[in-house]
């Protein structure tokens, strides 16, 4: 059985930072794209970034570009989101997934090119 436990999350003023940090189990880690996905109050889901399999690849929503960086140690089956200069726009339940989606193509920032969801994890910025 795959699961994935996400944490890192909290409540932080403008401009402040944060890491999530996801650890996930009973998959072949080293063999899927992961990304980290968002949904804010009211709105749908939204693509934030994406690691591919080695690490190697990786991308950004424009939104958080310059400010979040993804990255992943396949040998902690873990994958993490270094979140600096954060906005107040940012507070949403962040989601970590694993999914086929290469990153070749673009698919990978679709809910559909992943698998599995680790829980969300709250991340509140203060004004």
């Amino acid at each position: 059985e795959v699961a994935a436990g996400v944490w890192g999350g909290g409540l932080v003023q403008a401009g402040g930072s944060l890491r999530l940090s996801c650890a996930a189990s009973g998959l072949t880690f080293s063999s899927y794209t992961m990304g980290w996905f968002r949904q804010a109050p009211g709105k749908e889901r939204e693509f934030v970034a994406a690691i591919s399999e080695s690490g190697d690849s990786t991308d950004y929503a424009d939104s958080v570009k310059g400010r979040f960086t993804i990255s992943r140690d396949n040998a902690k089956n873990t994958v993490y989101l270094q979140m600096n200069s954060l906005k107040p726009e940012d507070t949403a339940i962040y989601y970590c997934a694993a999914g086929r989606a290469r990153l070749s193509g673009r698919y990978y920032q679709n809910n559909g090119g992943y698998s599995y969801w680790g829980q969300g994890t709250l991340v509140t910025v203060s004004s």
